[in-house]
C-alpha cells in the first residue's frame, strides 16, 4: 500500500463539488460564531439581571438599616450609652475552678 501525505487537497476531485464543500463548510462556521454570539449575549443579559437584583437587593437593606438608625437616634437609643440591655447570670466558680450552677 501506497500511502501519499503530499496530497492535501479538497476530497473530491470534481471542481463544482469542492466549491460546495468550500461555502457549505464557511456556512457551518458562520452559523456557529453567530449561535456563540447570541448565547453570549443572553448569558450576560441573565448575568447583569441577576447583578441587578442583588444590587437592588442590598441598597434597599442598606437604606432600610439606615432608616432603622435614624428612628432609633430619634427616641434615644443610641449606641453611645455604654450599655446593653438583657438579662444574666452570675455563675459561682468552685475551688478547683469548676463552674458551680
Amino acid at each position: 500500500m501506497k500511502y501519499s501525505t503530499g496530497n492535501r487537497g479538497l476530497p473530491a476531485g470534481n471542481p463544482i463539488a469542492n466549491i460546495f464543500v468550500v461555502i457549505a463548510g464557511a456556512l457551518i462556521i458562520a452559523v456557529s460564531v453567530v449561535l456563540g454570539f447570541v448565547a453570549f449575549v443572553v448569558l450576560g443579559a441573565i448575568v447583569a439581571v441577576f447583578a441587578a437584583v442583588v444590587g437592588l437587593r442590598l441598597w434597599w437593606f442598606n437604606r432600610k438599616l439606615a432608616r432603622q438608625g435614624a428612628q432609633s437616634a430619634k427616641r434615644g437609643e443610641s449606641a453611645s450609652k455604654g450599655y446593653i440591655e438583657g438579662e444574666y447570670r452570675v455563675v459561682e466558680k468552685d475551688r478547683d475552678g469548676t463552674p458551680r450552677p
